[in-house]
């Protein structure tokens, strides 16, 4: 049985704005599937209908066995969710938010307590418990919001731009954990904007493009698809600059070398690999042509979602998504 299954998952807000259209899913158990999209893609509304927040306007949805729209409180009782956004109260401290989370959840008053150490020793915030949360940084409230989603060990976890704006430190938490919970069986969603995070993290990653998904594998699979790996080449400035001309032209019997932008590079795909290299470098040195540095460069996550989509993942544009309508 797949942890989340979606077919033809839609969702239209007031004005005929639609933000997602026709989304299948299938996450395994135990997998931790990237969700990948730029802000306005509707990553953040698939979310939403995931989590029983908003209700689908077409298509449907299971996750941990139960349909978000007929059972409801089945999910939510089966699922942790950390958005972006945390709710937290900022009189109370790390430790009695963590200890209320746990009684709401039901569990007995003699576990409470050593629940609660045991999530803030995870989340590295032991030594601020006793604090008030209205003093600690954002890394430390993002971390504080993931042991709240972790207080009743949820089947499934969605995290919603998780380390979105964190410092490299909180991140590698943030990291840590979520591959310690897959090693334990979690199955996680993980909406992000850091195609580094999902490379590291998922073992399936999807991306979404105006409110459709546009790709999906495993990061290795994509990469792959997305085109040979290349060589990018430095050569010498020295007087007028470097003869890209003559450089070009030494390079062509491997393939169509295509300028870099700062008039010393030239790149070059290599579709037989680094066995390549040898022969391009003596052509190069046959020619006249000094070589400053060459780099192989891999495909990327940024060159499929390039590929897929025809534009580049930038985390810093503004959140259309959020302002697509009520949640």
């Amino acid at each position: 049985m797949a942890a989340i299954e979606t077919e033809g998952l839609e969702r239209t807000f007031k004005g005929g704005l639609t933000a997602v259209a026709g989304v299948d899913l299938a996450v395994r158990e135990g997998e931790v599937y990237g969700f990948l999209g730029p802000n306005g893609a509707g990553k953040t509304t698939t979310v939403r209908m995931l989590v029983t927040l908003l209700r689908p306007t077409g298509g449907r949805a299971t996750v941990a066995g139960h349909d978000v729209a007929r059972e409801p409180d089945a999910v939510r009782r089966r699922i942790g969710v950390a958005l972006q956004e945390a709710a937290l109260d900022p009189l109370m401290t790390g430790r009695e938010l963590v200890e209320l989370q746990a009684t709401l959840h039901g569990i007995s008053p003699a576990r409470v307590r050593g629940r609660a150490r045991e999530l803030l020793e995870r989340v590295d915030l032991l030594d601020a418990q006793d604090r008030r949360v209205g003093t600690y940084s954002g890394g430390m409230k993002r971390r504080l919001d993931l042991a709240l989603a972790l207080i009743h060990e949820p089947a499934v976890l969605f995290l919603d731009e998780p380390t979105t704006g964190l410092d490299p430190v909180s991140r590698m938490t943030l990291w840590d954990e979520v591959r310690r919970l897959k090693a334990a069986g979690t199955t996680v969603f993980l909406t992000t904007q850091y195609l580094e995070e999902a490379d590291q993290l998922a073992d399936r990653v999807g991306i979404i493009d105006g409110g459709r998904l546009v790709a999906e594998g495993t990061p290795a699979e994509l990469k792959a698809e997305a085109g040979h790996a290349r060589l990018d080449l430095t050569f010498a400035a020295g007087g007028d600059g470097p003869d890209l001309e003559a450089a070009a032209a030494a390079l062509r019997p491997f393939g169509t070398p295509a300028p870099g932008t700062d008039g010393t590079h030239l790149r070059l795909a290599l579709p037989g690999g680094a066995a390549e290299i040898a022969p391009i470098v003596r052509a190069l040195d046959e020619a006249g042509v000094e070589l400053r540095g060459l780099q192989v460069v891999q495909p990327t996550l940024d060159d499929v979602f390039v590929a897929r989509t025809g534009h580049r993942l930038d985390p810093e544009e503004p959140r259309a998504d959020a302002a697509a309508g009520p949640r």
